[in-house]
């Protein structure tokens, strides 16, 4: 018979010649060789894992290996232990203490089983004593204590005893340890005017047993020079309870104190008057104040408790509070607001900027590090399209309270992309903007995008209310609130409460709270509807909760009028449900360019910038723009007498793999409270269909 592996082959013959066929090669089961490197690791008292490398397998799998454990160095055998592999390891159990053992190893397979390794010795480590000293008892010493106590028997014991651990407390603190190997102590360092506990345990090279009971050692029996029986720790409940009460007592009578110098401050003016039998003035004093205004803390970055790490990234961009003059309100919202200001640069020259501030008395620290984490992100962009960070600042307030953070950002005339859009539409007196107008608009945010894409970062909040727009008609992408930098991988996956903008989210997005360039990509493709269609309402009359299952029926925005096929084609593809299938914003800006490119050129009258919009009505159209980085529900100012200031509430829902509470009310900067009331407006409904 066969007995080793075969090659075969066939062939076949006639008058017109040969034929050969290819080769088979039969292999030959055999019986495995035995394991290599076995090794024994992580011993403890009674436990050791064994590991080993299989061998040769004899052409068939190794279904199981067994292991045989023996005491050294008689070799008598303790256990077999049969193990289905992989994985090549086994955890013994049930060992003795301090023993020596062998172990060896062999693997079977079909055929059978193979010789065994060569023993591998380990031993088993000590066990730590289980046995505690007794009868512990002082005796007093000048200058110390001498602390004695009775040893445990070597046949008692049946672990090696290296010594004995001591250890001292006084005023609930460890003062001292010592290691001694009779069982007796000399106490020096400890102080005998205070209440002394002491307690003894076993020790050996496993470590240290069970601690004997505690020994109490009152300080006025030191003095005395008697010795003292063991007592329990039953007065430590009785101490704290009595210092609690003390240390309440002595607030309660600052407090009453405080109170009555408040009630007589002004009364002593009148002692005098008292004194002569005549009538007095009492009263109680409601409130005092300070002319000179109340002490305020400097305001560093040290002193708002954020991260040295973005400390280290906002230094170089912290304008001090005397370098610019707030002015007026241009816009609020839940948690925050935004002014104008005038910024004194280095050459003396003034700049206009915009300030965004938390709302003063309703956050914390962990809101600073949030708010300035999106200033530290906008700090790396340097693109004509994309809002670059100007400063932070912090507004000084007085002691105990954190200063209010600042950022300062480059005044936009227009305000925000939305409310221009909606001014051109439903404004007082509204004007046209031509198809290149609105074309330009897309290609300046797919430029700034495309900036964003390369530098790592995922927008996650694109939207046309998240674009702002310069004198010149510039777009720029701003509001970086949600904004993450992807340092490894192409992804980010939401896992903490925040509000999401659901109709302007991609499918993976919804679903799984994934979010990438593809999904800012999603994003983009609905800003250009809202750009189209002049700033309406996406999914118009569906809910927030509804949107997932539109979607992933296949329906889409519908074509709005007007709008040119190729624009429609480009917004179909960035709504596709394969993210990778979706264009990249380079190819987007490109696209746009050349459907740009094939159309006229705007003569002047026809350009928005020329629009005749009024003074009032040329502020009043950047006033929102500014204020919805913060998600706010009213307008602080209307848009050309219009009701174009939209509540943010349809945009937002809170993500369904977050729980978190939307803040209640507002105190406004100067201190007086408030709270916002929001304008809802029906705009246009139309309907949908399939992309």
């Amino acid at each position: 018979g066969i007995n080793q592996s075969t090659v075969f082959s066939c062939e076949a013959h006639n008058v017109k010649g040969l034929s050969s066929s290819r080769t088979a090669t039969v292999q030959i089961k055999a019986m495995p060789l035995q394991p290599l490197n076995v090794t024994v690791s992580q011993v403890t008292s009674s436990n050791a894992s064994v590991v080993w490398v299989p061998g040769f397998d004899g052409r068939a799998p190794l279904h199981s290996c067994t292991l045989q454990v023996a005491e050294s160095p008689d070799g008598q055998e303790v256990s077999t232990e049969v193990t289905p592999v992989p994985p090549f390891a086994y955890g013994v159990q049930g060992l003795k203490h301090s023993t020596n053992y062998s172990v060896r190893v062999q693997c079977s397979n079909e055929m059978g089983s193979s010789p065994f390794t060569d023993r591998v010795y380990f031993q088993t480590l000590e066990l730590a004593p289980s046995s505690t000293p007794q009868n512990i008892h002082v005796i007093q010493r000048d200058p110390g204590l001498i602390l004695e106590w009775e040893g445990v028997a070597p046949d008692v014991l049946k672990e090696n005893v290296l010594g004995y651990r001591l250890e001292w407390i006084q005023d609930n603190v460890t003062q001292g340890e010592m290691i001694v190997q009779d069982t007796k102590a000399n106490l020096t360092t400890w102080n005998p005017l205070k209440d002394l506990i002491i307690r003894v345990c076993v020790l050996n090279t496993a470590g240290c047993g069970p601690w004997s009971d505690l020994f109490l050692l009152e300080a006025q029996e030191v003095m005395g020079g008697q010795r003292q029986p063991p007592y329990g720790t039953s007065w430590v409940p009785v101490a704290l309870g009595i210092l609690t009460a003390l240390v309440t007592a002595v607030a309660l009578a600052l407090i009453l104190l405080r109170k009555r110098r408040k009630e007589t401050r002004f009364g002593h003016a009148f002692g005098s008057v008292v004194g002569r039998g005549d009538p007095a003035v009492h009263f109680r004093a409601a409130r005092s104040f300070n002319r000179e205004g109340p002490e305020l803390i400097e305001a560093t970055l040290e002193s708002v408790g954020i991260s040295d790490e973005l400390k280290t990234k906002l230094k170089d961009v912290l304008i001090q509070e005397q370098q610019f003059t707030l002015g007026r309100m241009l816009g609020k919202g839940e948690f925050g607001s935004v002014r104008e200001a005038l910024l004194k640069l280095d050459d003396g020259s003034f700049q206009k900027v915009a300030v965004k501030m938390l709302k003063a008395d309703i956050f914390t620290s962990t809101d600073i590090e949030e708010f300035l984490r999106e200033a530290a992100c906008m700090k790396e962009f340097d693109h004509p399209h994309v809002t670059k960070l100007i400063g932070v600042s912090l507004r000084s307030r007085p002691k105990g309270r954190l200063p209010i953070p600042m950022v300062i950002l480059p005044f936009m005339k227009h305000g925000d992309l939305h409310a221009f859009l909606l001014m051109s539409r439903i404004g007082e007196n509204p004007f046209n903007l031509p198809v290149q107008t609105l074309l330009k608009f897309m290609i300046d945010i797919a430029s700034g995008m495309e900036y964003l894409s390369s530098k790592n970062f995922i927008h996650r909040d694109l939207a046309a209310r998240n674009c702002m727009l310069d004198e010149n008609m510039n777009v720029s992408v701003a509001d970086f609130g949600l904004s993450k930098k992807i340092y490894s991988g192409d992804y980010y996956r939401q896992g903490c409460a925040s509000k999401l903008p659901v109709k302007w989210l991609a499918l993976e997005s919804l679903a799984d709270n994934l979010y990438t360039t593809h999904s800012d990509v999603w994003a983009f493709g609905v800003t250009m509807w809202e750009i189209v269609t002049r700033g309406q309402t996406p999914y118009a009359g569906i809910e927030n909760a509804e949107i997932y299952n539109y979607l992933i029926s296949g329906n889409r925005l519908k074509q709005p009028p007007e709008c040119l096929e190729d624009v429609y084609d480009l917004m179909c593809r960035c709504w596709h449900p394969e993210p990778k299938l979706r264009p990249s914003f380079g190819v987007l800006r490109s696209q746009l360019e050349m459907i740009r490119g094939r159309m006229s050129t705007l003569s002047s009258s026809q350009d928005p910038l020329y629009v005749n919009i009024g003074k009032d009505k040329e502020a009043s159209a950047s006033d929102p723009a500014l204020h919805a980085s913060f998600g706010n529900t009213d307008g602080e100012e209307t848009i050309a007498g219009a009701a174009a200031a939209v509540t943010s509430d349809y945009r937002y829902i809170m993500s369904p793999l977050c729980l978190g509470d939307d803040a209640e009310g507002e105190r406004h900067p100067d201190g007086q409270e408030g709270e916002d009331k929001s304008l809802l407006y029906e705009l246009e409904t139309e309907g949908e269909k399939s992309c």
